[in-house]
């Protein structure tokens, strides 16, 4: 028997990329956000300033060290977020995948000698946290796609099951972590590699994935197909393309950019905790959504996640600058993603008028 396709999806739909010119303008948009707030909080790290005490936003140790570093595992976590938020998912166990990442990196790599080689250490260290990474990834992705559940409820579930592990192994362990140390070749000799004084590998790391996530979005049939579930579920799978497929693919890459955070974590503070990463989905999902990914599916792009993540990384060191309470920067972040989730809605509302007032007038 032939199977009848439904009347709006009778004419194949081509998996395409998002119109060129909106993310543009989005994304310039972004870029005048940074230069203002920048603007705006150097002038108050003038005048908050202390006589004799420099500027506290407007220093490279600041912008390094206490906005883009502290961003970079924001920043890749926030690239594979924008992979799920464009195929209609979401991911609320980035942080727990972080912190497994991280703890089993460190349960192997802690057994290497201090002063191991390099040529030892580095693979241990790139491959064991992503990894650990990509598989919670394909979890995710295996159990939304077969057992056909909402994304929430299982990141949701997962999320505390990764971090459970990472607790019950912490308490099991035989050795405590602190009497040992990660090799050097992998934190002082490369994670907190210094050049001219500064450390850059992290932000290095988060621009490498911003440039294969931005490259794989847009100039890839796998990036487009991403667009095409999430603007249209249905219409992608009648059109041929194999939907669970494209799914699990994006969880996998989210759960992998998990294990790259770890591991940049890591090398740069040596050591990591049962509650490492803890409440970072809050901050990663908000950066994607700032970015300009659209929780309904369909919309965003990797330089977005990154300037969303550098405006979310300013707001949290300007409250320093302006000697906010710490407190309020959960307030500003919540508000935050209340606000870019409104302004999509406004858009996507007068866009459907816009089509709506076209159709009737041809």
């Amino acid at each position: 028997m032939k199977t009848e396709i439904p009347v709006e999806y009778a004419s194949p739909v081509a998996p395409a990329l998002p119109r060129r010119g909106l993310p543009r303008l989005q994304e310039l948009g972004l870029v005048l956000v940074i230069l203002v707030m920048g603007l705006g909080l150097s002038i108050c790290g003038y005048i908050l300033a202390a006589p004799g005490e420099e500027n506290h936003f407007l220093n490279p140790g600041n912008l390094l060290e206490e906005i883009a570093t502290p961003a970079s595992y924001y920043a890749i976590m926030a690239v594979g977020m924008t992979l799920v938020v464009i195929s209609g998912g979401i991911d609320i166990s980035v942080g727990s995948t972080m912190a497994l990442s991280a703890f089993t990196a460190a349960r192997v790599l802690q057994y290497f000698p201090k002063d191991a080689p390099a040529w030892e250490v580095l693979p241990a260290a790139f491959l064991l946290p992503m990894g650990v990474g990509l598989l919670c990834g394909l979890l995710n992705g295996a159990l939304i796609v077969s057992l056909n559940m909402h994304p929430f409820i299982v990141t949701l579930g997962t999320m505390s099951i990764f971090r459970g592990i990472t607790v019950v192994t912490t308490k099991l362990q035989e050795i405590p972590m602190q009497d040992h140390q990660i090799p050097v070749a992998f934190t002082d000799h490369f994670m907190r590699l210094s050049i001219f004084g500064q450390r850059p590998m992290p932000m290095l790391v988060m621009l490498v994935v911003t440039a294969i996530g931005g490259f794989y979005l847009s100039q890839t049939a796998g990036g487009r197909e991403i667009y095409a579930v999430g603007g249209n579920e249905e219409a992608a799978r009648f059109s041929g393309l194999r939907t669970k497929w494209i799914k699990l693919r994006v969880y996998a890459v989210a759960g992998l950019t998990a294990g790259i955070a770890g591991m940049v974590w890591l090398g740069r503070f040596g050591a990591t905790s049962t509650g490492s990463g803890s409440g970072y989905e809050l901050t990663v999902i908000a950066a994607a959504v700032v970015g300009g990914a659209s929780l309904t599916g369909g919309k965003g792009t990797a330089l977005g996640a990154l300037l969303g993540t550098i405006i979310i990384a300013m707001i949290q060191d300007g409250i320093i600058t302006l000697h906010w309470k710490t407190e309020y920067q959960l307030i500003i972040v919540g508000s935050a993603i209340i606000v870019a989730v409104a302004i999509d809605s406004i858009s996507e509302y007068v866009r459907q008028r816009r089509l709506a007032g076209a159709k009737a007038s041809v």
